[in-house]
């Protein structure tokens, strides 16, 4: 297990009653966004279904992923993090999108 930084929009930590900062998340190797999603709903569960379909596994609308800079929302699920999440010096960011112009 590795443990990393994870950022979530106000909505989910409000749910996951996390009132500020990162959250700390242990997740198992090879850390990929899957092993990050299913270390986050782990930690949280009451986040279960709220970040992907329960049934699908597919990401929900208006949420995007980002690591390092790069937006990770439309990579393959079993896509490796880069080093600098898994050794904690960047978090994993679940970013709440807004649509509208």
């Amino acid at each position: 297990m590795t443990t990393i930084k994870v950022v979530l929009p106000y909505h989910l930590r409000n749910l996951a009653r996390v009132h500020d900062g990162d959250v700390e998340v242990e997740v198992e190797e090879p850390v990929t966004i899957l092993s990050a999603l299913d270390g986050i709903e782990r930690t949280f569960p009451m986040l279960r279904g709220t970040i992907r379909d329960h049934v699908s596994g597919k990401r929900r609308d208006f949420l995007r992923y980002f690591a390092c800079a790069q937006d990770l929302s439309h990579e393959p699920i079993n896509t490796l993090l880069p080093e600098a999440v898994v050794n904690g010096a960047e978090p994993f960011i679940v970013l709440g999108a807004i649509a509208g112009g």
